[in-house]
């Protein structure tokens, strides 16, 4: 035990001249924590949604009626606004897709697509074969959350005139109230 004495008289020699701060003069963090919070908005946005257990583009939706699904598949459908994300961050990606889908349904479209790109290695160097394409993976999660997949009857990848993998061929509901 003459070590835990030795600590504790060092302790007490360290600590010596310490005082308690008044409460006056303490400073509060809460601000520092709000304005950490507000920084990453889209990130607690993003964690809290909740996909469901089948992708919308499996094709086996009860939704749709042969007739459309077929004409979906052979995108018959015009285009009628496109989102390109080429260029943006996975937390402005977010926010641009998350107001897109809504005003593009509000408006009364029925075919949209986004752009998502394919992904690019940073450095030739780099594996061939390492994972990329960020956004290309997440879009179609965020289409598969419960606010955006009311709106959205089914959405895939395009043929490669429209953008193959790197794109988003997306069916949505009619809006009745138009």
């Amino acid at each position: 035990m003459p070590e835990n004495s030795e600590d504790e008289a060092f302790w007490f020699e360290t600590v010596k001249g310490v005082q308690k701060t008044p409460a006056n003069r303490v400073v509060s963090t809460v601000k520092q924590q709000n304005r950490k919070q507000t920084e990453k908005v889209y990130y607690a946005v993003k964690q809290e949604f909740s996909t469901y257990s089948k992708f919308l583009d499996d094709f086996e939706n009860g939704g749709i009626d042969k007739s459309t699904l077929k004409k979906f598949k052979r995108e018959e459908f015009k285009v009628e606004a496109v989102l390109d994300l080429h260029g943006f961050k996975e937390d402005e990606a977010f926010a641009k897709v998350d107001s897109f889908i809504p005003q593009s349904y509000a408006l009364g479209r029925r075919c949209v697509m986004i752009v998502t790109g394919k992904g690019t290695r940073v450095h030739p160097d780099e594996d061939i074969f390492a994972a990329r394409g960020v956004l290309r993976k997440q879009v179609p999660q965020w289409l598969n959350m419960a606010r955006l997949r009311a709106m959205i009857l089914i959405f895939k990848h395009p043929s490669e005139k429209l953008g193959g993998e790197g794109a988003l061929y997306i069916l949505l509901r009619r809006n009745k109230e138009l």
